[in-house]
Formats: C-alpha cells, structure tokens, sequence
C-alpha cells in the first residue's frame, strides 16, 4: 500500500471519530481560546476570539475540536485559489475570507452578480467540499456586511438603494472598523443604529471622535467608501504570541519561560523566511498577571529573519521591562520589514555585532540576571 492511500486512509479515519471521543467544553481548564465555532454553538453566544472558559459557561454541552493548523493553511490557500481562478482580482483578508471585484469578470454584472456568485459557491464546495457565504454590493463596506445576512452558504445582495432598508437598521458595530470602545461612546450618545449615526452632523461626529474618524463615521454610515480591491500589500509586521496555562515567573520558571521564548523567536524566523522578509525592528509583548501589558521594541541596523539574532535583539528587549510579576502571556514581533534581495548588503554578523554593542551599554547590567 502506498504511501498516498495510508495518508488519504488516515484522513478519513480521523473524520469518523465518533463524537463521544472528544472532551465537552465543561471539562475544560485552562486559558485557551476558541479559535471558530459552529452555528449551533454561536445561537448561545460563543465565537471567535472568546475564552474558553467563558464560553463552557455559555455552552457546556459543546464539543471541543482539535486545530489542525497545517490543515486549515492548505484548505485557505485551496480556497483562494479556486476563486482566484475564476476572479483574478482578489484581496486577502485572512485564513477564510477574501474581497473580490466583479466588474471586469465575464457575467459578473448578471443578476446583480448572484450568477458568479453561485459559480464559486459551488466552485469551492467541489475542490474543498466547503460552503462559504458572499455578499455582492457596490463597494466593500456593503459587501462585507452583506456577506453575515444569509449565513450559512447563503448570498446577499445590496444595491445602493437598499441602505435605509437593509443597513440602516444594523447596529453601528456591524461597520468593519466600529470596534468595542467606538460602539460603546456611540451608545452613550444614544446612537445604537447606523440610520441613527447618519442622521448625525459631520461637525458633531469630528467635534466627538476627531477630525479623520468622525469624517469616516459620517461617510461610511451614507455607505460610501472607495477603497479598491488590494491583490498586492506589504505586510506591517509579523508576530507570536502564546498564553500559558498558568501564570509563570521570570525567575522561578525561567526554564520555561526561556523554552518558550526561543520557540516564538523561532516561528517569527520561520514565518519571514517563508514569507520571503527580513526584519530591522524586533519587539516583545507581555501580559501580566493583573492584564496589564508592557511592550518594548529595539531597532537595529541589519536586517535579519535569523532565529538566534531574533532572540538576541529580543533579549534586549526584556531587559527593558519589569520581571518581578507573574506572566500570562509572551509575544515576539518584527517590524521595519523588507522583502529580501531590497535591502542593503546583509550580513549576520553585522547585526551581531551591533547587539553586543548594545548589551554593553545597557542600562541596568543587573537586569541579565532575572531574564529567562
């Protein structure tokens, strides 16, 4: 038996697990994070993003899924690349959602577009045996919010004239860009409702959210917006970031701690490499027991995408911070990035050169002692 049918054997084995073999949300412990959910488990509120603690009080009698990482990265790559081969003009907005324009594809305009719609609905469903959800509007914003009125596997189209009856009613929090803090000032203005936002003045939305966002508000509550379909854009940095089990200290779990640290620095490396970048900035992240967080970035004159001077660069970072409370989370990030071939003449040892030189003349020559 070759080695093609263990693995296809493999896979469907792993697909009729019965479900009694997987834990229950109840049972869990610990501070990960739901990564997706599904519809039956968003009807009790559970979503992305959301602890999982919080949601097995929520849902308790929900199953908890392994994440196959490796897996979901060929199923996105899948995915975009089976619309992309039938509208090349495709903006990437994460592992499972893209922007795509119409208006020059062959019977993109028919029906409102449902036609083309329908064709990759389908189109993805017989490479990846997956649904998805499309929105067809006039621009982006209106996509994006159509794209949620008919989940799942549904299309939604809006016309301009649709605003007051199809957007108008939405809560201001459905625009892509009115995050929790922004929603909740607009609730204490007794503005809830995207009709009830463009009813408002210019002036008064600049006089209460500044000059650039209060003109956006105004703009994208009227469903405006021009921003085109991006294919190509330069990321701004690329990061990792892990939240422990359990709180850990600088000292007393520096072992731990050290491991840790020189595996994120490790995925920042590996992730510029694959990526095809190298970095001059590189930062960390930490988060403190009490939830307060303190970030810390040094720039140097080389650019790298090498693990050990990452880690290095790092280091320097965390002599920077205060170490003497517990920890709940750890993240690296480079920035300053360059595709590599258009920087200048790179070389490693150049870099760690200008990171010993730095050590020498850190502030607090103590501080080498609590770092992990």
């Amino acid at each position: 038996m070759d080695e093609a049918l263990l693995a296809a054997q493999g896979e469907r084995a792993l697909r009729f697990i019965p479900v009694t073999d997987f834990p229950l949300l109840k049972d869990y412990v610990g501070r990960g994070v739901i990564t997706t959910a599904t519809y039956p488990a968003r009807q009790f509120g559970v979503g992305s993003a959301m602890g999982m603690m919080k949601a097995a009080r929520l849902c308790p009698q929900a199953i908890v899924l392994p994440v196959d990482f490796d897996e979901i990265r060929k199923y996105s790559r899948l995915f975009k690349n089976t619309i992309a081969e039938i509208a090349p003009l495709v903006q990437d907005r994460g592992v499972d959602e893209v922007y795509i324009d119409f208006t020059d594809v062959p019977g993109g305009q028919r029906e409102g577009g449902r036609v083309l719609a329908r064709l990759i609905q389908k189109s993805i469903f017989d490479k990846t045996g997956l649904t998805c959800s499309i929105g067809v509007a006039p621009n982006k914003l209106l996509a994006k919010m159509a794209s949620e009125f008919n989940k799942p596997n549904g299309i939604s189209i809006v016309h301009e004239a649709d605003l007051q009856e199809k957007i108008w009613p939405l809560n201001c929090r459905k625009i892509n860009g009115i995050g929790p803090k922004a929603g909740e000032k607009l609730a204490r203005l007794n503005i809830h409702t995207i009709g009830e936002l463009a009813t408002q003045d210019r002036q008064w939305l600049i006089a209460h959210f500044g000059k650039s966002t209060g003109a956006w508000m105004h703009e994208v509550a009227w469903g405006r917006d021009n921003s085109p379909v991006v294919t190509e854009s330069e990321p701004v940095s690329m990061s990792r970031e892990t939240t422990f089990e359990r709180d850990l200290h600088a000292v007393r779990d520096r072992a731990e701690l050290g491991a840790i640290f020189t595996r994120l620095c490790g995925q920042v490396a590996a992730d510029l490499q694959r990526k095809g970048y190298v970095a001059k900035t590189i930062g960390i992240k930490l988060r403190y027991d009490d939830f307060r967080i303190a970030t810390r970035d040094q720039t140097v004159q080389a650019y790298t995408a090498d693990a050990q001077t990452i880690r290095k660069i790092a280091g320097l970072c965390l002599k920077r911070v205060p170490l003497e409370q517990r920890l709940r989370l750890l993240g690296v990030r480079a920035a300053t990035l360059a595709k590599i071939g258009e920087t200048p003449v790179f070389k490693e040892n150049s870099a760690l050169a200008q990171i010993k030189s730095a050590q020498a003349v850190a502030a607090d020559p103590m501080a080498t002692d609590q770092l992990f």
